[in-house]
């Protein structure tokens, strides 16, 4: 296996950390670390990686929808969120999204060149903490949320207005309207306020910065 890898990370010290260890690998070649979602869109047709390791939070661009976007562009890329959020709100987006994998910033370096080489093999890779959150919990009688509705309550969670919302994800302000009417139906909730509530007890804002 030989994998091009780019690192996406807006902590500089993150991404040049993992860009040292990756590089000890010899069937390894880090091609570039960027700094947020914008960068990686922008530079993805010309550095060509096999695998993104993509930060989930960064401002600006988030990590959803510059996967989304990537994808678009060049479907064959793999692309392993990198996290310190393991609630199952952010890890069932990100795979709804298109993410081959998710891992959380804590692991060891042999468990990253592990998802790496499983992603390349064309699986998915749940690191333990990831797989252990997503464990079936006991039902609160509510609906699901679709991927997309997790994504709006994410944003409008962090006081995205409908608009800015409907701008990052390329659709409608009547849609958003809609999805933010199904997502209180769904969840019991009938106020704005109650969605940032839902949103902080389970673990979307936490540390949404990072």
């Amino acid at each position: 296996m030989n994998a091009r890898v780019l690192i996406v990370d807006d902590h500089p010290m993150v991404a040049e950390g993992i860009q040292s260890l990756l590089e000890s690998y010899e069937d390894i070649e880090v091609v570039g670390t960027l700094g947020n979602g914008q960068e990686a869109v922008a530079n993805v047709n010309d550095l060509s990686p096999d695998v993104i390791l993509l930060d989930l939070n960064m401002p600006g661009l988030s990590g959803l929808s510059a996967t989304e976007i990537i994808l678009e562009q060049r479907p064959e890329t793999r692309i392993l969120i990198l996290s310190m959020h393991d609630s199952p709100e952010y890890i069932s987006t990100a795979l709804n999204h298109g993410a081959k994998g998710y891992i959380l910033k804590d692991v060891p370096t042999d468990e990253i060149k592990t998802a790496i080489e499983t992603v390349m093999a064309g699986d998915e890779y749940l690191c333990t903490g990831a797989r252990r959150a997503l464990r079936p919990k006991i039902s609160d009688g509510r609906e699901t949320l679709t991927g997309r509705e997790q994504t709006i309550l994410l944003e409008l969670a962090q006081g995205w207005s409908n608009k800015e919302v409907a701008r990052s994800l390329n659709i409608s302000v009547r849609t958003v309207e809609t999805h933010r009417k199904n997502i209180k139906r769904k969840l019991g909730i009938s106020s704005t306020a109650g969605l940032t509530r839902y949103a902080m007890e389970h673990g979307v804002l936490q540390g949404t910065g990072i």
